[in-house]
Protein backbone atom coordinates (compact mmCIF):
# COMPACT_ATOMS: atom_id res chain seq x y z
CA UNK A 1 0.00 0.00 0.00
CA UNK A 2 1.63 3.35 -0.97
CA UNK A 3 1.92 5.90 2.10
CA UNK A 4 -0.16 8.72 0.01
CA UNK A 5 -3.26 5.94 0.45
CA UNK A 6 -1.93 4.96 3.91
CA UNK A 7 -1.92 8.40 4.90
CA UNK A 8 -5.44 9.14 4.09
CA UNK A 9 -6.74 6.10 6.08
CA UNK A 10 -4.77 7.20 9.19
CA UNK A 11 -6.75 10.47 9.12
CA UNK A 12 -9.77 8.55 8.34
CA UNK A 13 -9.68 6.19 11.53
CA UNK A 14 -8.20 10.04 13.51
CA UNK A 15 -11.42 11.65 12.47
CA UNK A 16 -13.67 8.49 13.39
CA UNK A 17 -12.21 7.10 16.51
CA UNK A 18 -12.28 9.99 19.51
CA UNK A 19 -12.54 10.54 23.09
CA UNK A 20 -16.41 11.37 24.16
CA UNK A 21 -17.81 11.98 27.40
CA UNK A 22 -21.60 10.34 27.68
CA UNK A 23 -23.83 9.45 24.97
CA UNK A 24 -23.07 11.50 21.55
CA UNK A 25 -26.32 12.06 20.55
CA UNK A 26 -27.36 14.06 23.90
CA UNK A 27 -23.53 15.25 23.59
CA UNK A 28 -24.14 16.47 20.20
CA UNK A 29 -27.25 18.56 21.17
CA UNK A 30 -25.51 19.85 23.92
CA UNK A 31 -22.48 20.80 21.14
CA UNK A 32 -25.09 22.36 19.10
CA UNK A 33 -26.55 24.13 21.89
CA UNK A 34 -22.95 25.52 23.13
CA UNK A 35 -22.50 26.59 19.35
CA UNK A 36 -25.34 28.92 19.57
CA UNK A 37 -25.32 30.00 22.93
CA UNK A 38 -21.55 31.07 21.68
CA UNK A 39 -22.79 32.78 18.87
CA UNK A 40 -25.50 34.43 20.78
CA UNK A 41 -22.86 35.78 23.04
CA UNK A 42 -24.85 35.71 26.32
CA UNK A 43 -26.93 33.28 28.55
CA UNK A 44 -30.20 32.41 26.04
CA UNK A 45 -33.29 33.63 27.54
CA UNK A 46 -35.16 30.25 25.05
CA UNK A 47 -33.80 27.54 23.41
CA UNK A 48 -35.51 25.99 20.71
CA UNK A 49 -34.54 22.57 19.18
CA UNK A 50 -35.45 20.55 15.95
CA UNK A 51 -34.19 17.26 15.86
CA UNK A 52 -34.52 14.55 13.85
CA UNK A 53 -36.02 10.78 14.86
CA UNK A 54 -33.05 9.04 15.26
CA UNK A 55 -31.55 12.19 17.16
CA UNK A 56 -34.90 12.16 19.45
CA UNK A 57 -34.71 7.89 19.43
CA UNK A 58 -31.04 7.79 21.12
CA UNK A 59 -31.16 10.67 23.28
CA UNK A 60 -34.65 10.06 25.36
CA UNK A 61 -33.37 7.42 28.03
CA UNK A 62 -29.66 7.49 28.46
CA UNK A 63 -27.68 8.93 31.28
CA UNK A 64 -26.00 12.24 31.54
CA UNK A 65 -22.54 12.55 32.86
CA UNK A 66 -21.96 13.78 36.18
CA UNK A 67 -25.80 14.61 36.33
CA UNK A 68 -28.14 12.17 37.90
CA UNK A 69 -30.31 12.71 35.81
CA UNK A 70 -31.77 11.15 31.90
CA UNK A 71 -32.85 12.79 28.53
CA UNK A 72 -32.24 15.70 26.94
CA UNK A 73 -33.38 18.71 28.75
CA UNK A 74 -30.15 18.53 31.74
CA UNK A 75 -27.61 18.23 28.52
CA UNK A 76 -29.13 21.17 26.73
CA UNK A 77 -28.98 23.03 29.88
CA UNK A 78 -25.67 22.43 30.54
CA UNK A 79 -24.74 22.93 26.58
CA UNK A 80 -26.18 26.55 27.14
CA UNK A 81 -24.23 27.40 30.67
CA UNK A 82 -21.16 25.68 30.19
CA UNK A 83 -20.67 23.90 27.31
CA UNK A 84 -17.71 24.80 25.26
CA UNK A 85 -17.32 23.99 21.77
CA UNK A 86 -13.83 23.27 21.18
CA UNK A 87 -14.60 20.37 23.58
CA UNK A 88 -16.71 18.77 20.89
CA UNK A 89 -18.01 15.67 21.63
CA UNK A 90 -16.42 16.34 25.46
CA UNK A 91 -18.22 19.49 25.49
CA UNK A 92 -19.71 18.99 29.15
CA UNK A 93 -16.89 18.00 30.93
CA UNK A 94 -16.72 21.13 32.73
CA UNK A 95 -20.17 20.25 34.62
CA UNK A 96 -20.38 20.40 38.38
CA UNK A 97 -22.69 19.50 40.91
CA UNK A 98 -23.60 23.68 41.25
CA UNK A 99 -23.70 23.91 37.66
CA UNK A 100 -25.98 21.03 37.57
CA UNK A 101 -28.07 23.15 39.76
CA UNK A 102 -28.45 25.70 37.61
CA UNK A 103 -29.29 23.67 34.95
CA UNK A 104 -32.12 22.40 36.57
CA UNK A 105 -33.44 25.68 37.27
CA UNK A 106 -33.33 26.59 33.27
CA UNK A 107 -35.54 23.41 32.86
CA UNK A 108 -38.20 24.43 36.08
CA UNK A 109 -38.07 28.15 33.71
CA UNK A 110 -39.64 25.77 30.61
CA UNK A 111 -37.49 27.79 28.52
CA UNK A 112 -36.57 24.97 26.24
CA UNK A 113 -38.39 23.39 23.72
CA UNK A 114 -38.05 20.41 21.57
CA UNK A 115 -39.66 19.09 18.66
CA UNK A 116 -38.99 16.62 15.82
CA UNK A 117 -37.80 18.39 12.42
CA UNK A 118 -41.07 16.88 10.32
CA UNK A 119 -39.27 17.78 7.05
CA UNK A 120 -36.99 15.86 5.18
CA UNK A 121 -33.48 15.89 6.86
CA UNK A 122 -30.56 13.49 7.33
CA UNK A 123 -30.71 11.16 10.46
CA UNK A 124 -28.52 12.85 12.33
CA UNK A 125 -29.93 16.46 12.74
CA UNK A 126 -29.43 19.03 14.96
CA UNK A 127 -30.89 22.79 14.96
CA UNK A 128 -30.64 24.40 17.91
CA UNK A 129 -32.03 27.86 18.44
CA UNK A 130 -30.82 30.18 21.37
CA UNK A 131 -32.55 33.71 21.76
CA UNK A 132 -32.24 36.62 24.56
CA UNK A 133 -34.09 39.93 23.15
CA UNK A 134 -34.01 41.02 20.29
CA UNK A 135 -30.82 38.89 19.49
CA UNK A 136 -31.36 34.54 18.22
CA UNK A 137 -28.59 32.29 17.02
CA UNK A 138 -29.17 29.02 15.26
CA UNK A 139 -26.71 26.27 14.77
CA UNK A 140 -27.11 22.94 12.60
CA UNK A 141 -24.77 20.06 12.72
CA UNK A 142 -25.79 17.45 10.19
CA UNK A 143 -24.63 14.04 8.99
CA UNK A 144 -21.96 13.88 11.86
CA UNK A 145 -22.29 14.44 15.55
CA UNK A 146 -19.55 17.33 15.44
CA UNK A 147 -20.10 18.46 12.06
CA UNK A 148 -21.20 22.05 11.77
CA UNK A 149 -23.13 22.79 8.58
CA UNK A 150 -25.19 26.17 9.27
CA UNK A 151 -24.42 29.57 11.52
CA UNK A 152 -26.64 32.14 11.90
CA UNK A 153 -26.82 35.19 14.30
CA UNK A 154 -29.54 37.96 14.04
CA UNK A 155 -30.25 36.77 10.01
CA UNK A 156 -26.33 37.04 9.33
CA UNK A 157 -25.71 33.68 8.02
CA UNK A 158 -21.83 33.04 9.15
CA UNK A 159 -21.75 29.65 7.62
CA UNK A 160 -24.09 27.34 4.74
CA UNK A 161 -23.05 24.31 3.55
CA UNK A 162 -24.93 22.32 1.15
CA UNK A 163 -27.02 19.90 3.38
CA UNK A 164 -27.32 17.02 0.82
CA UNK A 165 -24.23 16.71 0.43
CA UNK A 166 -23.00 13.29 2.93
CA UNK A 167 -20.28 13.95 4.93
CA UNK A 168 -17.24 11.66 5.22
CA UNK A 169 -15.33 14.09 7.47
CA UNK A 170 -12.88 14.69 4.23
CA UNK A 171 -13.02 16.44 0.69
CA UNK A 172 -11.61 12.88 -0.72
CA UNK A 173 -13.71 9.96 0.11
CA UNK A 174 -11.41 6.59 0.40
CA UNK A 175 -13.08 3.66 -1.33
CA UNK A 176 -12.42 0.64 1.29
CA UNK A 177 -12.83 -2.80 1.09
CA UNK A 178 -12.50 -6.00 3.89
CA UNK A 179 -9.41 -6.40 1.41
CA UNK A 180 -7.43 -3.34 1.68
CA UNK A 181 -8.77 -2.79 5.67
CA UNK A 182 -7.02 -6.14 6.24
CA UNK A 183 -4.03 -4.77 4.52
CA UNK A 184 -3.60 -1.81 6.00
CA UNK A 185 -4.33 -2.95 9.42
CA UNK A 186 -1.70 -5.71 9.23
CA UNK A 187 1.21 -3.97 7.02
CA UNK A 188 1.12 -0.47 7.77
CA UNK A 189 4.51 0.22 10.16
CA UNK A 190 3.03 -0.28 13.80
CA UNK A 191 4.49 3.49 14.81
CA UNK A 192 1.93 5.47 12.62
CA UNK A 193 -0.95 3.48 13.88
CA UNK A 194 0.44 3.25 17.98
CA UNK A 195 -2.29 6.04 18.64
CA UNK A 196 -5.16 2.95 18.83
CA UNK A 197 -3.67 1.66 21.74
CA UNK A 198 -5.44 5.36 23.61
CA UNK A 199 -8.50 3.34 22.64
CA UNK A 200 -7.53 0.50 24.64
CA UNK A 201 -6.29 2.99 27.70
CA UNK A 202 -9.54 5.00 27.55
CA UNK A 203 -12.11 2.20 27.60
CA UNK A 204 -10.65 -0.40 29.81
CA UNK A 205 -10.58 2.55 32.68
CA UNK A 206 -14.47 2.76 31.58
CA UNK A 207 -14.67 -1.03 32.15
CA UNK A 208 -13.29 -0.69 35.70
CA UNK A 209 -15.17 1.78 36.43
CA UNK A 210 -18.48 -0.09 35.18
CA UNK A 211 -17.32 -3.45 37.36
CA UNK A 212 -16.39 -1.01 40.81
CA UNK A 213 -19.66 0.77 40.84
CA UNK A 214 -23.22 -0.68 39.87
CA UNK A 215 -24.78 1.77 36.79
CA UNK A 216 -27.40 0.45 34.70
CA UNK A 217 -28.28 -2.80 34.58
CA UNK A 218 -25.07 -3.77 36.09
CA UNK A 219 -24.44 -6.47 33.36
CA UNK A 220 -20.87 -6.92 34.07
CA UNK A 221 -20.75 -6.48 37.65
CA UNK A 222 -23.43 -9.75 37.00
CA UNK A 223 -21.00 -11.65 35.07
CA UNK A 224 -17.94 -10.85 36.95
CA UNK A 225 -18.97 -10.73 40.50
CA UNK A 226 -22.28 -12.28 41.22
CA UNK A 227 -23.35 -15.47 42.94
CA UNK A 228 -24.35 -16.54 39.00
CA UNK A 229 -20.64 -16.11 37.73
CA UNK A 230 -19.49 -19.77 38.89
CA UNK A 231 -22.66 -21.33 38.66
CA UNK A 232 -22.65 -19.98 34.68
CA UNK A 233 -19.50 -18.78 33.53
CA UNK A 234 -16.91 -19.94 35.41
CA UNK A 235 -13.64 -18.04 34.67
CA UNK A 236 -13.64 -18.35 31.36
CA UNK A 237 -12.28 -16.04 28.57
CA UNK A 238 -15.90 -15.87 27.08
CA UNK A 239 -16.79 -14.59 30.35
CA UNK A 240 -14.12 -12.04 30.97
CA UNK A 241 -14.73 -10.64 27.62
CA UNK A 242 -18.58 -10.05 28.22
CA UNK A 243 -17.79 -8.96 31.85
CA UNK A 244 -15.14 -6.35 30.72
CA UNK A 245 -17.44 -5.00 27.69
CA UNK A 246 -20.41 -4.30 29.50
CA UNK A 247 -19.18 -2.92 32.28
CA UNK A 248 -17.94 -0.28 30.03
CA UNK A 249 -21.15 0.20 28.37
CA UNK A 250 -22.98 -0.04 32.08
CA UNK A 251 -20.95 2.96 33.09
CA UNK A 252 -20.94 5.06 30.12
CA UNK A 253 -25.24 4.09 29.80
CA UNK A 254 -25.67 5.10 33.44
CA UNK A 255 -24.33 8.38 33.05
CA UNK A 256 -20.66 7.95 34.81
CA UNK A 257 -18.56 11.06 34.00
CA UNK A 258 -15.71 8.91 32.31
CA UNK A 259 -14.85 9.27 28.68
CA UNK A 260 -14.74 6.72 26.05
CA UNK A 261 -12.79 6.39 22.79
CA UNK A 262 -15.88 6.35 20.19
CA UNK A 263 -16.31 4.87 16.67
CA UNK A 264 -17.90 6.71 13.59
CA UNK A 265 -19.72 8.98 16.45
CA UNK A 266 -20.91 6.15 18.81
CA UNK A 267 -19.01 5.34 22.22
CA UNK A 268 -20.53 2.04 22.38
CA UNK A 269 -19.11 1.33 19.45
CA UNK A 270 -16.20 2.26 20.83
CA UNK A 271 -16.35 -0.16 23.53
CA UNK A 272 -16.96 -3.17 21.42
CA UNK A 273 -14.00 -2.24 19.01
CA UNK A 274 -12.11 -2.10 21.30
CA UNK A 275 -12.39 -4.36 24.75
CA UNK A 276 -13.26 -7.69 23.37
CA UNK A 277 -9.74 -7.71 21.48
CA UNK A 278 -8.04 -6.18 24.18
CA UNK A 279 -8.96 -8.76 26.89
CA UNK A 280 -8.42 -11.39 24.16
CA UNK A 281 -4.84 -10.65 23.83
CA UNK A 282 -4.46 -9.16 27.29
CA UNK A 283 -4.79 -12.65 28.79
CA UNK A 284 -3.22 -14.52 25.92
CA UNK A 285 0.03 -12.84 26.47
CA UNK A 286 -0.36 -11.08 22.82
CA UNK A 287 2.45 -8.84 21.72
CA UNK A 288 2.05 -4.93 21.74
CA UNK A 289 2.28 -4.93 17.56
CA UNK A 290 -0.27 -7.74 17.69
CA UNK A 291 -2.54 -5.71 20.10
CA UNK A 292 -2.75 -2.51 17.78
CA UNK A 293 -2.71 -4.52 14.65
CA UNK A 294 -5.97 -5.92 15.80
CA UNK A 295 -7.37 -3.28 17.44
CA UNK A 296 -6.76 -1.03 13.98
CA UNK A 297 -8.54 -3.77 12.22
CA UNK A 298 -11.34 -3.99 14.64
CA UNK A 299 -12.19 -0.53 14.12
CA UNK A 300 -11.39 -0.12 10.69
CA UNK A 301 -13.52 -2.94 9.74
CA UNK A 302 -16.59 -1.00 11.67
CA UNK A 303 -15.52 2.34 9.95
CA UNK A 304 -15.88 0.84 6.44
CA UNK A 305 -18.90 -0.53 7.15
CA UNK A 306 -20.71 2.40 8.91
CA UNK A 307 -19.23 4.18 5.11
CA UNK A 308 -22.46 2.43 3.51
CA UNK A 309 -24.89 2.16 6.54
CA UNK A 310 -24.44 5.62 7.75
CA UNK A 311 -24.34 7.14 11.41
CA UNK A 312 -27.52 6.67 12.37
CA UNK A 313 -29.91 3.72 11.22
CA UNK A 314 -32.54 1.29 12.76
CA UNK A 315 -29.62 -1.36 12.57
CA UNK A 316 -28.37 -1.78 16.14
CA UNK A 317 -24.60 -0.35 16.17
CA UNK A 318 -23.37 -3.06 18.62
CA UNK A 319 -24.04 -5.13 14.80
CA UNK A 320 -20.98 -3.48 12.91
CA UNK A 321 -18.84 -3.29 16.00
CA UNK A 322 -18.80 -6.66 17.11
CA UNK A 323 -17.97 -7.37 13.92
CA UNK A 324 -15.22 -5.13 13.74
CA UNK A 325 -13.82 -6.98 17.10
CA UNK A 326 -14.75 -10.79 15.65
CA UNK A 327 -12.07 -9.90 12.87
CA UNK A 328 -9.64 -8.58 15.60
CA UNK A 329 -10.11 -11.58 17.75
CA UNK A 330 -9.78 -14.08 14.54
CA UNK A 331 -6.59 -12.13 13.42
CA UNK A 332 -5.46 -12.70 16.99
CA UNK A 333 -6.12 -16.29 17.06
CA UNK A 334 -3.75 -16.15 14.26
CA UNK A 335 -6.22 -16.25 11.13
CA UNK A 336 -5.45 -14.87 7.50
CA UNK A 337 -7.64 -12.57 5.42
CA UNK A 338 -9.79 -15.76 4.15
CA UNK A 339 -10.35 -16.65 7.37
CA UNK A 340 -11.29 -12.70 8.52
CA UNK A 341 -13.54 -12.61 5.89
CA UNK A 342 -15.62 -16.23 7.61
CA UNK A 343 -15.61 -14.07 10.60
CA UNK A 344 -17.39 -11.54 8.80
CA UNK A 345 -19.63 -13.72 6.72
CA UNK A 346 -21.27 -15.59 10.27
CA UNK A 347 -21.84 -12.03 11.63
CA UNK A 348 -23.80 -10.50 9.13
CA UNK A 349 -25.67 -13.92 8.75
CA UNK A 350 -26.40 -14.16 13.08
CA UNK A 351 -26.73 -10.79 13.77
CA UNK A 352 -28.44 -8.71 11.38
CA UNK A 353 -31.62 -7.41 12.32
CA UNK A 354 -31.42 -6.63 15.47
CA UNK A 355 -32.89 -3.10 15.84
CA UNK A 356 -32.00 0.10 17.86
CA UNK A 357 -34.59 1.32 19.93
CA UNK A 358 -32.71 4.19 21.42
CA UNK A 359 -29.78 4.83 23.81
CA UNK A 360 -29.81 3.11 27.09
CA UNK A 361 -28.92 1.21 30.01
CA UNK A 362 -29.97 -1.96 28.25
CA UNK A 363 -27.53 -1.26 25.18
CA UNK A 364 -25.37 -2.86 27.70
CA UNK A 365 -27.29 -6.37 27.36
CA UNK A 366 -27.13 -5.97 23.24
CA UNK A 367 -22.99 -5.35 23.30
CA UNK A 368 -22.87 -8.39 25.42
CA UNK A 369 -25.00 -10.93 22.64
CA UNK A 370 -22.99 -8.93 19.86
CA UNK A 371 -19.34 -9.40 21.57
CA UNK A 372 -20.27 -13.36 22.50
CA UNK A 373 -21.15 -13.78 19.20
CA UNK A 374 -18.24 -12.13 17.81
CA UNK A 375 -15.93 -14.53 20.14
CA UNK A 376 -18.54 -17.86 18.67
CA UNK A 377 -18.16 -16.82 14.95
CA UNK A 378 -14.13 -16.52 15.46
CA UNK A 379 -13.86 -19.61 16.61
CA UNK A 380 -15.90 -21.07 13.32
CA UNK A 381 -14.08 -19.09 11.34
CA UNK A 382 -10.63 -20.43 12.49
CA UNK A 383 -12.12 -23.56 12.08
CA UNK A 384 -12.96 -23.17 8.13
CA UNK A 385 -16.71 -23.18 8.79
CA UNK A 386 -18.71 -20.06 7.52
CA UNK A 387 -22.28 -19.55 6.59
CA UNK A 388 -22.52 -19.67 2.51
CA UNK A 389 -23.57 -17.89 -0.67
CA UNK A 390 -26.59 -20.02 -0.59
CA UNK A 391 -27.95 -18.74 2.39
CA UNK A 392 -30.09 -16.01 3.42
CA UNK A 393 -28.49 -12.71 2.84
CA UNK A 394 -24.91 -13.88 2.21
CA UNK A 395 -22.99 -13.50 -1.14
CA UNK A 396 -20.05 -15.35 -1.51
CA UNK A 397 -18.14 -11.64 -1.71
CA UNK A 398 -17.97 -10.85 1.51
CA UNK A 399 -18.21 -6.82 0.90
CA UNK A 400 -21.51 -7.81 -0.84
CA UNK A 401 -22.36 -9.20 2.21
CA UNK A 402 -21.55 -6.21 3.92
CA UNK A 403 -23.65 -4.02 1.35
CA UNK A 404 -26.50 -6.47 2.08
CA UNK A 405 -26.50 -6.01 5.66
CA UNK A 406 -26.33 -2.51 5.78
CA UNK A 407 -28.76 -1.94 2.55
CA UNK A 408 -31.51 -3.52 4.97
CA UNK A 409 -30.35 -1.30 8.03
CA UNK A 410 -30.13 1.88 5.83
CA UNK A 411 -33.00 1.97 3.85
CA UNK A 412 -34.89 -2.15 4.66
CA UNK A 413 -35.35 -0.97 8.31
CA UNK A 414 -36.97 2.10 8.07
CA UNK A 415 -40.29 1.69 8.52
CA UNK A 416 -39.26 -0.15 11.75
CA UNK A 417 -37.66 2.90 12.91
CA UNK A 418 -41.04 5.01 12.48
CA UNK A 419 -42.70 2.19 14.50
CA UNK A 420 -40.18 2.42 17.16
CA UNK A 421 -39.78 6.23 17.62
CA UNK A 422 -43.77 5.61 17.60
CA UNK A 423 -43.95 3.16 20.64
CA UNK A 424 -41.18 4.96 22.48
CA UNK A 425 -42.81 8.84 22.41
CA UNK A 426 -46.10 7.31 22.96
CA UNK A 427 -45.43 6.23 26.45
CA UNK A 428 -47.02 7.93 29.43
Amino acid sequence: MEKQERDKIISLIQREVVPAIGCTEPIAVALGVAKATELLGTKPESIRLQLSANILKNAMGVGIPGTGMIGLPIAIALGALIGKSEYELEVLKDATPEWVEEGKKMIAAHCIEIKQKKESCDKLYIEATCSAGENSATAIISHGHTHFVYLEKNGEVLLDEDETIEMDGSSESIDLTLEKVYEFATTAPVDEIRFILKAAELNSKAAECGLKQCYGHCIGHLLDRSMYKDHFMGDSLLAKIMSYTSAACDARMGGAPVPVMSNSGSGNQGIATTLPVYVYAKENHKSEEELIRALILSHLTAIYIKQSLGRLSALCGCVVASTGSSCGITYLMGGNYENVSYAVQNMIATLTGMLCDGAKPSCAIKVTSGVSTAVLCAMMAMDKRHVTGVEGIIDEDVNKSIRNMTRIGASGMNETDKYVLDIMTGKE
